[in-house]
Protein backbone atom coordinates (compact mmCIF):
# COMPACT_ATOMS: atom_id res chain seq x y z
CA UNK A 1 0.00 0.00 0.00
CA UNK A 2 1.69 3.55 -0.70
CA UNK A 3 2.48 5.64 1.91
CA UNK A 4 2.67 9.23 2.20
CA UNK A 5 4.04 11.21 4.70
CA UNK A 6 4.33 14.81 5.01
CA UNK A 7 6.05 17.21 7.64
CA UNK A 8 4.78 20.59 8.21
CA UNK A 9 6.37 23.19 10.54
CA UNK A 10 3.72 25.16 12.45
CA UNK A 11 4.57 28.54 14.76
CA UNK A 12 2.09 27.42 16.96
CA UNK A 13 1.20 25.16 19.96
CA UNK A 14 0.19 21.69 19.51
CA UNK A 15 -3.16 22.19 20.95
CA UNK A 16 -4.14 24.89 18.39
CA UNK A 17 -2.56 22.98 15.76
CA UNK A 18 -4.29 19.22 17.11
CA UNK A 19 -7.65 21.30 17.46
CA UNK A 20 -8.03 23.06 14.16
CA UNK A 21 -6.79 19.48 12.46
CA UNK A 22 -9.62 18.19 13.89
CA UNK A 23 -12.23 21.17 13.23
CA UNK A 24 -14.86 20.60 10.65
CA UNK A 25 -14.94 23.93 9.60
CA UNK A 26 -11.43 24.37 9.67
CA UNK A 27 -11.30 21.03 7.94
CA UNK A 28 -13.80 22.45 4.96
CA UNK A 29 -11.43 25.44 4.90
CA UNK A 30 -8.54 23.83 4.44
CA UNK A 31 -10.50 21.89 1.25
CA UNK A 32 -12.42 24.09 -0.69
CA UNK A 33 -10.31 23.73 -4.28
CA UNK A 34 -12.21 20.26 -3.70
CA UNK A 35 -15.30 21.73 -2.19
CA UNK A 36 -14.96 19.68 0.72
CA UNK A 37 -18.61 19.59 2.89
CA UNK A 38 -19.41 17.12 5.93
CA UNK A 39 -22.61 15.43 4.78
CA UNK A 40 -23.67 12.95 7.65
CA UNK A 41 -22.27 11.78 11.47
CA UNK A 42 -20.81 15.32 12.64
CA UNK A 43 -20.95 17.95 10.48
CA UNK A 44 -19.62 20.70 12.84
CA UNK A 45 -17.45 21.30 15.51
CA UNK A 46 -14.47 19.11 16.91
CA UNK A 47 -14.07 15.48 16.13
CA UNK A 48 -13.25 13.02 19.03
CA UNK A 49 -12.74 9.18 19.13
CA UNK A 50 -15.74 6.95 17.40
CA UNK A 51 -16.56 9.97 15.66
CA UNK A 52 -17.55 9.64 11.96
CA UNK A 53 -18.27 12.00 9.17
CA UNK A 54 -19.07 11.91 5.59
CA UNK A 55 -17.22 13.87 3.33
CA UNK A 56 -18.75 15.13 -0.45
CA UNK A 57 -16.20 16.66 -2.62
CA UNK A 58 -14.57 17.00 -6.21
CA UNK A 59 -11.88 14.86 -7.10
CA UNK A 60 -10.45 14.14 -10.23
CA UNK A 61 -13.57 15.92 -11.35
CA UNK A 62 -15.99 13.34 -10.06
CA UNK A 63 -18.20 13.96 -7.11
CA UNK A 64 -17.37 11.76 -4.47
CA UNK A 65 -18.30 10.52 -0.70
CA UNK A 66 -16.21 8.77 1.91
CA UNK A 67 -17.36 7.75 5.82
CA UNK A 68 -14.30 8.18 8.35
CA UNK A 69 -14.46 7.13 11.52
CA UNK A 70 -11.79 8.64 14.47
CA UNK A 71 -9.68 5.31 15.57
CA UNK A 72 -7.21 6.86 17.69
CA UNK A 73 -7.60 9.94 19.78
CA UNK A 74 -4.58 11.54 22.56
CA UNK A 75 -5.36 14.99 22.45
CA UNK A 76 -2.63 17.07 21.95
CA UNK A 77 -0.59 14.47 20.15
CA UNK A 78 -1.85 12.25 17.64
CA UNK A 79 -5.32 10.92 16.03
CA UNK A 80 -6.31 9.04 13.11
CA UNK A 81 -9.07 8.41 10.94
CA UNK A 82 -9.83 5.73 8.88
CA UNK A 83 -12.29 5.19 5.86
CA UNK A 84 -15.32 2.77 6.73
CA UNK A 85 -17.03 3.43 3.36
CA UNK A 86 -15.59 5.28 -0.18
CA UNK A 87 -13.94 4.57 -3.30
CA UNK A 88 -10.88 3.48 -1.71
CA UNK A 89 -10.11 -0.27 -0.81
CA UNK A 90 -8.59 1.17 2.35
CA UNK A 91 -7.40 4.05 3.55
CA UNK A 92 -6.00 5.57 6.76
CA UNK A 93 -4.79 8.94 8.15
CA UNK A 94 -2.30 9.55 11.01
CA UNK A 95 -2.26 12.95 12.35
CA UNK A 96 0.72 13.50 14.77
CA UNK A 97 1.72 16.91 16.58
CA UNK A 98 5.12 17.08 17.55
CA UNK A 99 6.51 19.54 19.86
CA UNK A 100 9.38 21.75 18.92
CA UNK A 101 11.16 24.86 20.16
CA UNK A 102 8.57 27.69 18.62
CA UNK A 103 5.81 25.19 17.91
CA UNK A 104 4.57 22.14 15.98
CA UNK A 105 5.77 19.93 13.71
CA UNK A 106 2.31 18.58 12.46
CA UNK A 107 2.67 14.92 10.15
CA UNK A 108 0.48 13.36 7.92
CA UNK A 109 1.09 10.29 7.64
CA UNK A 110 -1.58 8.74 4.52
CA UNK A 111 -2.05 5.04 3.59
CA UNK A 112 -4.29 4.10 0.70
CA UNK A 113 -5.13 0.90 -1.56
CA UNK A 114 -7.07 1.54 -4.49
CA UNK A 115 -9.94 -0.75 -5.61
CA UNK A 116 -8.85 -3.33 -8.44
CA UNK A 117 -6.02 -5.45 -7.43
CA UNK A 118 -3.03 -5.02 -9.91
CA UNK A 119 -4.73 -2.26 -12.05
CA UNK A 120 -5.42 0.15 -9.01
CA UNK A 121 -1.82 -0.30 -7.41
CA UNK A 122 -0.29 0.74 -10.66
CA UNK A 123 -2.82 3.89 -10.55
CA UNK A 124 -1.47 4.64 -6.94
CA UNK A 125 2.12 4.46 -8.30
CA UNK A 126 1.48 6.12 -11.69
CA UNK A 127 -0.77 8.99 -10.58
CA UNK A 128 -2.85 9.12 -7.09
CA UNK A 129 -0.07 8.96 -4.73
CA UNK A 130 0.98 12.26 -6.41
CA UNK A 131 -2.14 13.62 -6.69
CA UNK A 132 -2.84 12.89 -2.93
CA UNK A 133 0.67 14.21 -1.87
CA UNK A 134 -0.46 17.43 -3.63
CA UNK A 135 -3.58 17.73 -1.68
CA UNK A 136 -2.36 16.65 1.30
CA UNK A 137 0.80 19.65 0.80
CA UNK A 138 -2.10 22.07 0.13
CA UNK A 139 -4.65 21.13 3.17
CA UNK A 140 -1.50 21.30 5.51
CA UNK A 141 -0.22 25.07 4.29
CA UNK A 142 -3.90 25.95 4.87
CA UNK A 143 -4.01 24.24 8.42
CA UNK A 144 -0.59 26.43 9.30
CA UNK A 145 -2.01 29.62 8.12
CA UNK A 146 -5.09 29.52 10.02
CA UNK A 147 -2.39 28.28 13.16
CA UNK A 148 -0.56 30.96 12.64
CA UNK A 149 -3.00 33.52 11.93
CA UNK A 150 -4.18 35.73 15.32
Amino acid sequence: MPTIRIATEIDAPPERCFDLARDVSAHIRSTARTQERAVAGVTEGMLSLGDEVTWEARHLGVRQRLTARITRFERPVLFEDEMVRGAFASLRHLHEFLPREGGTTMVDTFTFKSPLGALGALVDRLFLAGYLRRFLISRAAELKRMAESR
